[in-house]
């Protein structure tokens, strides 16, 4: 029988009366109200540029590729992580197939090189998320074009190649110069084409707009080398040349995140900006500075509601004077006037180096105690597979021993999906069929036992929950790409005396089925 006639046939199943004797049963309540679910983002980086977190090294059979990302997810899934955010573009080349840039040599070890026997990595890995709960946020450097730890020929399509005009030579780096137009176009026709090829729950940029300044023997700056486009652009603009450099940037973030809405609504765009936007701001705070250091404005962003999620590096101790992490953290929650999310990078890799485990469980505490909404994102995945410093033990038993939602973006969609239905036999078996209209990333799942609920959090396409000992409630509540919530549909354990019948339950007209192409079908 095919699945989806199977759904529609499930609720037109009559409810069979108990036979004599006593029973339980289990029937709709509207007085037993479970607890909402927590909300948190738990979040890891995996870099692929220099192979620093996935595959472990370039050019490794397909079938280990696979397995080694499978590991990590496994991993987040143990330790209660809700987000992977997998690198798929390290410097102008592609960790899935391309027609426009040139496959990555940090996958096979030469640019331009297809897997063999072929497989696609980010459909693969966008698949494998989804099927444990997990969402995948799709990481793009928008402007660096080749990295120094690449030690493959350049292949012939890429853009340094294609396109030498746009590209810059800045130390060992090579670099799209953001003010070419061109660049601009160019970094968002690759960005929107995995948008509409791939079924991503994020867009992500990290710190990297115009390049960290590099010195000569004099240990002086070396200036990026933009003259070219600053005498077509930026000298009739009437701008300052850091502004015009400032305003390139702008014009790239906003229109990004104008395309990913016009596409894929649900999609969100984070940033992880680095931590301190200007020396002295607040008055404290001293070190490099984003908004003049590398042209990059991101408390516009964040003011302007260009992001659905900032993550500012904060890549320092709570104690560091001149570098404090509640300190940071507070600023920045007071930049966000449009109220959209604020998730801190930490710096995990620090621990059993530099750090005790310690400093990053109680960082996690401060964002919970002082942030809106709770978040973090690891840097990076790898320290978590190693377990450094017993770090990944210690957030498995204490901080995320319970599973979390990813926190809701009311902004994108605030409509709730609708209330689901769910059934249960005698044993506390639950079932509940897919909510007519909706797209569902996540079911939260509930049970009552001696007055204690228990959740857990399963991914859209599960259908059915056992739990031992015959719970004295149930429930079952829908959540969409959002992140908002439905009301939960509840069941209560009844008991049936020899001398009662159950009562029979009249079965629901089966909701029609709808096409992938209604509204609410995301």
């Amino acid at each position: 029988m095919k699945p989806k006639l199977w759904c529609a046939l499930f609720w037109l199943l009559p409810v069979v009366c108990l036979p004599a004797g006593a029973g339980t049963y289990y029937a709709p309540s509207s007085s037993a109200t479970p607890p909402p679910p927590l909300r948190e983002f738990r979040g890891a980086w995996v870099a692929t540029v220099g192979n620093i977190d996935w595959p472990s090294k370039p050019g490794l059979p397909v079938e280990q590729q696979k397995a080694e990302f499978l590991m990590i997810l496994e991993r987040a899934v143990t330790l209660n992580l809700n987000a992977i955010i997998l690198q798929v573009r390290p410097a102008c080349d592609a960790m899935y197939p391309s027609a426009i840039e040139p496959w990555s040599p940090y996958l096979t070890g030469t640019m331009g090189r297809a897997p063999e026997p072929f497989y696609d990595p980010l459909a693969f890995a966008v698949a494998e998320a989804h099927k444990r709960g997990l969402e995948l946020h799709a990481w793009f450097n928008p402007y660096r074009a080749a990295h120094p730890s690449s030690k493959s020929p350049i292949a012939p399509n890429h853009i340094s190649r294609t396109h030498p005009s746009l590209v810059r030579r800045y130390g060992e780096y090579l670099w799209l110069d953001p003010g070419e137009r061109d660049v601009q176009d160019y970094s968002l026709s690759v960005i929107m084409d995995v948008v509409k090829r791939y079924d991503i729950d994020g867009v992500h940029f990290d710190d990297y707009f115009y390049p960290y300044k590099i010195k000569d023997a004099q240990k002086r700056d070396i200036d990026f080398p933009d003259e070219a486009s600053w005498r077509k652009f930026g000298v009739a603009s009437r701008l300052t040349r850091e502004d015009w450099r400032r305003e390139n940037v702008n014009s790239l973030i906003q229109r990004v995140h104008q395309s990913i809405k016009q596409v894929k609504p649900w999609v969100k765009f984070g940033i992880s900006p680095f931590g301190i936007w200007q020396p002295h701001v607040p008055p404290q705070i001293n070190g490099l500075g984003s908004y003049a250091g590398l042209y990059c404005d991101s408390r516009k962003w964040l003011a302007n509601g260009w992001v659905d999620y900032l993550a500012p590096q904060l890549y320092w101790t709570i104690q560091a004077p001149e570098q404090s992490y509640p300190v940071l953290l507070k600023w920045w929650e007071a930049q966000n006037p449009q109220h959209r999310h604020i998730w801190p990078g930490i710096d995990s890799g620090n621990v059993g180096g530099k750090w005790k485990p310690d400093e990053i469980i109680n960082q996690i505490r401060l964002t919970r105690e002082q942030a809106a909404d709770d978040g973090n994102i690891h840097w990076s995945m790898k320290c978590l597979m190693q377990n450094r410093g017993t770090l990944a033990a210690a957030l498995a038993t204490e901080l995320y021993a319970e599973p979390a939602l990813i926190p809701a973006s009311p902004w994108l969609d605030a409509k709730p999906p609708g209330k689901p239905e769910p059934r249960a036999d005698d044993q506390g078996k639950l079932r509940w069929a897919p909510v007519p209209g909706e797209n569902i990333q996540w079911w939260v799942v509930q049970a009552r036992s001696e007055g204690v609920w228990n959740t857990v959090i399963l991914p859209g396409e599960a259908r059915v929950q056992s739990f031992a000992g015959s719970p004295e409630a149930l429930a079952v509540t829908a959540v969409d790409r959002c992140g908002v919530a439905s009301p939960p549909g509840v069941l209560e354990r009844k008991v049936v005396t020899a001398t009662e019948e159950r009562p029979k339950i009249k079965p629901e007209k089966a909701a029609p089925l709808r096409s992938p192409k209604d509204r609410n079908l995301r």
